[in-house]
């Protein structure tokens, strides 16, 4: 393990081998346990190997990862917020005894480093998601991702790193804290505001950006989350582009852009902490904190996601109406924490246009001054982008707006996915047959049929009808659905998937490739069961089928479907125009 320091910010650790003991490693590597990480280790790992983590050492063991959550404190007493930790499954961990040796894996089979066990525990996960979340709520997704993703073991130990992952694209956009650290040196940048922003940036963040520039009389770092963002956000790919654009709004040589492999866990004022101390690490001397930084989304369909408001927006919510922290709450937390920083914290009013100025202005000042001001929201933008509307001149700049609508075309031309689900017998594969040929009559996209039995027979033979099976079978509809739909066809899915968890996790793979469409086929299960041809209810009610949906296992009814049909009260082909006039009339269908 090395130290360097670096004229920018503090001491870096460098957990990265030397070149013989790295050959080494990956020599022996064929005689060691292996895992393959998860998206989130990945990131974690590339931040703990290039120092952007410092002082960590490594992932936490059970000592520092007490103190971290109880305290906000390694064992030290050095301050840190957030867990960093490699969980593992009790089945891998019980292959597992201080000394093992783990290669550590990256999706593509890379090995950028080895593990030395020291330690194996089991975390207690609603404390873990009190203290850091502050709520053991699932409807938080830092929360629902630490119940359903993280695995119930932990394990730590001495890292050796062999390499840092490789990035193919946007090769010359990847910085490690010491390279960015020695391009301030040699552009003789001494002052650097560091802006962090998990989505696209349009007027208002450009001129937050660049006045918080002014006022400190130094150069602007845009270090965009491009690891695990926020449910919602744009794909990276697609907002690099939008960052590049908006970069040649600013005067000249006064902002870098540099990607931050970050994976956020939404956790508002403890992961705005971790931010400034990320961003300290990476040599910048001050931060922009918005109101509600590093809080989690609202629901994308219903809520205002705060596009105009200022950088690691979001209202968080608990309920529909009810957010997981207070405004203000990750300002007020890094204040009170600013003495132990090594970065000043530049906290930013909430702010809206106000015509009459032709400019952005605190809410504050627009309130005292009775002032009218203008709003535009997230889920307006989107629905402007989808339906072809202009986006104000007042919001953005025309060269973002073009990438946005690479991205967001309009939904008579994006791809999309019905995805219809209930009881056995409730008629939607059915609906989902007829509405198929209609599409592929109508022609104009690709239309493909994901109808549970033909998945069963082509995708899914070998599984079986357990939970982890039935859950295994929809995920693997969900992926085949969101790449017909990122290709812009059109994906029609009937499977029963009677699990919120399941159906949310198809919903998030849809959205990042086009419009994901739930319909709840609501038709009630003594009229599905009096229409049973195969016997199947009544080999369930016999116990002869365990686990049946709607007899021995739940359906959990969806919540917030885009429609809902009660086949009892339609006729097919009645049922069948609803969902044709519906997606008429979100403008899915060419007029």
């Amino acid at each position: 393990m090395d130290y360097f320091v670096a004229p920018h910010g503090g001491e870096l650790v460098s957990l990265l081998a030397n070149d013989d003991l790295a050959e080494q490693l990956k020599h022996d590597s064929r005689d060691y346990l292996s895992i393959t990480l998860s998206q989130r280790q990945t990131c974690d790992l590339e931040l703990l190997l290039n120092g952007g983590f410092s002082p960590l050492r490594g992932f936490m063991g059970r000592a520092d990862y007490e103190g971290v959550v109880e305290r906000m404190r390694l064992v030290d007493g050095t301050l840190w917020p957030i867990p960093i930790v490699l969980d593992v499954t009790a089945k891998f961990a019980e292959k597992l005894q201080p000394g093992s040796r783990i290669a550590l894996r990256d999706a593509e089979g890379f090995m950028p480093a080895v593990l030395t066990v020291q330690e194996i525990w089991q975390p207690d996960k609603q404390r873990e998601a009190e203290a850091v979340y502050g709520t053991t709520s699932d409807k938080h997704p830092g929360v629902r991702y630490l119940y359903e993703q993280v695995q119930d073991t932990y394990i730590s130990g001495t890292l050796e790193g062999t390499q840092l992952p490789t990035h193919y694209e946007f090769q010359n956009l990847w910085d490690t804290p010491e390279e960015l650290r020695a391009l301030f040196t040699k552009m003789g940048w001494r002052k650097v505001v560091a802006f962090q922003t998990s989505k696209p940036m349009h007027r208002l963040q450009r001129d937050i950006a660049l006045q918080a520039a002014k006022d400190i009389g130094g150069h602007i770092l845009l270090h965009p989350t491009v690891g695990m963002t926020k449910p919602g956000d744009l794909h990276y790919y697609a907002r690099v582009h939008c960052y590049q654009a908006i970069r040649r709004h600013f005067p000249h040589d006064l902002a870098a852009l540099s990607l931050l492999p970050l994976a956020m866990r939404m956790a508002g004022p403890r992961e705005a902490l971790w931010h400034a101390i990320v961003h300290q690490n990476f040599g910048c001397s001050h931060m922009i904190v918005g109101p509600k930084h590093a809080y989690p989304p609202t629901n994308n369909r219903t809520q205002n996601n705060g596009y105009p408001l200022p950088p690691g927006e979001g209202q968080g919510e608990g309920n529909s109406d009810s957010p997981f922290y207070a405004p203000y709450a990750s300002q007020e937390l890094l204040a009170r924490y600013q003495d132990e920083l090594n970065i000043t914290v530049l906290p930013i009013e909430a702010q809206s246009y106000v015509p009459s100025k032709d400019r952005f202005l605190p809410v504050s000042q627009i309130e005292k001054q009775r002032l009218d001001c203008s709003e535009y929201t997230d889920a307006q933008l989107k629905k402007d982008l989808a339906l072809g509307n202009d986006i104000p001149d007042w919001f953005s700049y025309p060269e973002v707006v073009r990438q946005l609508r690479r991205v967001y075309p309009s939904r008579s031309k994006q791809g999309f996915t019905l995805f219809f689900t209930g009881f056995s017998g409730s008629g939607k594969s059915t609906l989902a047959k007829i509405i198929y040929a209609k599409l592929v009559e109508a022609g104009g996209r690709p239309v493909s049929l994901l109808d549970g039995d033909i998945v069963r027979q082509h995708l899914s033979s070998e599984l079986g009808f357990s939970k982890i099976h039935r859950d295994l079978n929809i995920r693997r509809i969900g992926f085949v659905a969101s790449e017909i739909t990122k290709n812009g066809g059109v994906a029609i899915c009937a499977p029963i998937a009677p699990y919120h968890s399941t159906r949310r996790a198809v919903r998030e793979m849809i959205e990042d490739q086009g419009s994901f469409i739930e319909i709840h086929v609501a038709t009630p299960l003594e009229v599905c069961e009096a229409r049973d041809r195969k016997g199947l209810y009544a080999k369930a009610r016999l116990g002869l089928i365990p686990e049946f949906t709607g007899i021995s296992d739940p359906y959990e009814v969806p919540e917030d479907p885009e429609m809902r049909i009660d086949t009892s009260q339609y006729s097919a082909m009645e049922a069948v125009q609803e969902i044709y006039l519906y997606l008429l009339r979100e403008g899915y269908l060419a007029e």
